[in-house]
């Protein structure tokens, strides 16, 4: 399948034994993973089962406690810079929140901007301006075709705010800003929530289209759609979150460990 995207390379991803404890107890254990480059990997499972730290560990944004991974050549959790060098972040919450008060096109500047400043070489940074803007609106052309993100179509074109953004619209503008970095790994959190089944299916199409091109997609969901690949949360220590002090604790763990993320 061509695509905007065709040329990514993707990263596989294993994992054996994978776990991450905390203070108050694991956010997941007992995780395996053997999936592909160029994988739709679906983490499953219902909310406070681990499934956002398990997406953080897997890109390198949190230190597991226990077993391994690796994501292409780079193992976990030794080699967590290296890992978020080459993976990029959708929608977090708590991580990569979307300011509802800049507009579409300020955030595609914005990340842009990081993006050549952090990222990219000291030869890139010398380059004459001209040159270096057309670089920057390639990179943002390319995220928007790839993340299915009209602007025109957008009630107020570029200059649309993201409160006015629809839930759909809102997670093809966060999957775009993550594009920009042309990352190997794109991790997605709460990909189903709050969408229609129509909604849903075309979030799910859009994941695997970007699959289907060279990247590998890693998407926390409630229900994985046909042909992913799942990893299921929760199930290792299912007997430990019966009561509501053990779940209402797990949920502060998770709580802290994005916190400890967003600092990263």
């Amino acid at each position: 399948m061509d695509g905007p995207t065709d040329g990514v390379r993707g990263a596989a991803v294993t994992a054996e034994g994978f776990g991450l404890k905390g203070p108050r107890g694991w956010a997941f254990r007992g995780i395996d993973i053997d999936a592909e480059s160029g994988s739709l990997i679906a983490l499953e499972g219902p909310s406070g089962s681990g499934r956002t730290c398990l997406l953080l560990a897997l890109t390198g944004r949190m230190r597991a406690t226990e077993g391994r991974a690796s994501v292409g050549r780079l193992r976990l959790p030794k080699q967590l810079a290296g890992v978020r060098r080459i993976s990029g972040l959708g929608p977090v919450p708590g991580v990569t929140d979307l300011d509802p008060a800049l507009t579409v096109a300020e955030h595609l500047r914005e990340r842009a901007l990081l993006e050549r400043r952090f990222s990219g070489s000291l030869r890139g940074l010398l380059r004459p301006r001209a040159e270096r803007a057309n670089e920057a609106k390639l990179r943002i052309d390319t995220a928007l075709i790839a993340a299915g993100l009209d602007m025109e179509k957008l009630p107020k074109g570029r200059r649309t705010s993201v409160r006015d953004l629809e839930r759909l619209e809102a997670l093809r503008l966060s999957i775009a800003l993550a594009l920009i970095g042309r990352p190997r790994v794109l991790g997605v959190d709460d990909t189903d929530l709050k969408l229609s089944d129509a909604e849903r299916a075309e979030a799910w199409a859009l994941l695997k289209s970007l699959a289907d091109s060279g990247t590998t997609v890693v998407a926390v969901c409630s229900e994985a759609p046909d042909g992913a690949v799942v990893v299921r949360t929760g199930a290792q220590d299912a007997a430990d979150r019966n009561s509501t002090e053990e779940r209402t604790d797990d949920d502060k763990e998770t709580a802290d460990a994005l916190a400890e993320a967003g600092r990263a």
